[in-house]
């Protein structure tokens, strides 16, 4: 039997340019399908109808990059530039994990995106030290619901053997097991990708099989390039190209410190951006590259990386993308006596990254992203009556600039509410038991090592 819910009355940011906004309307759900969005739909008598009246109904969030093995170590290091955050966390907590806090991390990580309306994580998995790591971050994800792309990417039990100029490729073996085991297919709530190094941090003949080893397998590849003093002096996106290697399955994240003729090669090939602006802001990487990669016609995307250091949630993103772009444009014109140009970002732009783009980076554009009828019921409904979000009168920068984490009051995934009535349908405490007792076992073994050493 069919299962119908009704999203009754609520100003519906649909983020599709060819529905537009509706001021007052409503959004049919059918099982896990979005099936109807118009100003007035008459509801079946066994439709569940979900008053939004006085709410913002917008597609779920959708974040392209998140180390959610960290979920135990959070704000573990808030001081911390790029380098430091290779030391504190990379060489001195990463070797310890069990697989026990990588599944801790994830299931507690999985349902933070899902309490601030993150229905779809890019899961930057480089903390598969075993076999076991990988299965038990999966099953983390797996057990909440979440919308993910599992990336899986290397072990990290020794800086210097897997950054500095590494010679270990991620074992195929081992991706190819979770491809037929955990992840056959390409259209379920989890899909797989391969988080790879790159070239400055990995030998040519690495970099080269793992590129293979995704193509091979038909997964997506996501890198980090272009980042502070650790990567922006590498030209990664010269070296793939001089490689062969550029190409429309790619997503680069950060790109702080591309020339104009890397982010000409990404465009031409098809890549796609991920932005994490509060972290490039924060930790040194560099200013967000907002600008540069609508200059260059691409599409970015938001994401937030690691909570040791900032918080997990996309409105923080968006905020911090939108200042920091605005801060450099405006800094840079002062300096020249000029005025701001029209390409300055706007806010439904933000939304937009946070969104629609989103979806496009994570290669699931025809699922989720907007609320279009025939696509996934990835949805979130935002309380705008809150005092910090009333009077609304442009309800996108009611979202952008207004709304936190607390007005996220209903999120549904694939058509199963995870979120209702502010408060997670998930077991938080569980989760938050196993996190806490992962976070006690990673800082004690953490402190023995550094008195071993």
């Amino acid at each position: 039997m069919t299962h119908r819910m009704l999203l009754r009355g609520g100003h519906v940011l649909t983020m599709d340019p060819n529905l537009g906004d509706l001021p007052a309307g409503d959004v049919l759900i059918e099982d896990d399908t979005i099936t109807a969005v118009e100003p007035r739909i008459e509801a079946d008598v066994d439709a569940e109808v979900i008053d939004a009246a006085g709410h913002i109904i917008i597609p779920g969030f959708v974040d392209t990059h998140r180390h959610t093995w960290e979920a135990a170590i959070r704000g573990c290091a808030p001081n911390a530039t790029l380098d430091d955050y290779f030391v504190e966390v990379l060489d001195t907590f990463a070797p310890v994990y069990r697989p026990e806090d990588v599944y801790a991390s994830n299931l507690a990580g999985s349902l933070e995106c899902l309490n601030a309306g993150i229905t779809t994580l890019v899961d930057w998995s480089h903390i598969n030290n075993t076999p076991e790591h990988p299965d038990a971050a999966i099953t983390g994800l797996r057990e909440t619901g979440i919308r993910a792309q599992y990336a899986y990417g290397s072990a990290n039990t020794s800086l210097a053997k897997y950054w500095f100029n590494s010679a270990e490729v991620i074992p195929g073996d081992d991706v190819r097991r979770v491809r037929e085991t955990h992840i056959p297919g390409d259209d379920g709530l989890l899909t797989l990708a391969l988080a790879t190094r790159g070239p400055g941090f990995c030998q040519d003949d690495v970099v080269t099989a793992e590129w293979r080893m995704a193509r091979d397998l038909g997964i997506p590849i996501t890198v980090h390039v272009a980042m502070g003093r650790l990567a922006g002096r590498f030209a990664m996106v010269e070296q793939l190209d001089r490689l062969g290697l550029l190409g429309p399955d790619t997503t680069y994240i950060h790109s702080c410190y591309f020339s104009d003729h890397e982010w000409q090669r990404v465009a031409d090939t098809g890549g796609t951006i991920s932005i994490a602006a509060q972290v490039e802001l924060q930790m040194g990487h560099g200013w967000p590259p907002v600008g540069k990669a609508y200059q260059f016609g691409l599409r970015p995307s938001l994401s937030v990386d690691v909570v040791t250091t900032v918080p997990g949630d996309m409105f923080t993103q968006m905020r911090a993308a939108f200042g920091g772009e605005r801060a450099r444009v405006n800094a840079t014109c002062w300096e020249a006596n000029t005025g701001v140009p029209d390409t300055m970002p706007t806010a439904r732009q933000m939304l937009e990254m946070a969104t629609i783009n989103g979806a496009h980076v994570a290669g699931l554009e025809d699922r989720t992203g907007s609320l279009t009828p025939g696509k996934r019921a990835d949805v979130v409904v935002i309380d705008a009556r809150s005092i910090n979000v009333a009077p609304v009168i442009d309800p996108v920068a009611a979202v952008v600039l207004c709304a936190d984490v607390s007005n996220v009051e209903t999120v549904i995934v694939d058509g199963v509410i995870r979120k209702r009535d502010g408060v997670l349908v998930g077991d938080v405490a569980r989760a938050r038991g196993l996190v806490e007792s992962s976070r006690d076992h990673l800082a004690g073994a953490a402190a023995n090592a550094k008195a071993a050493a």
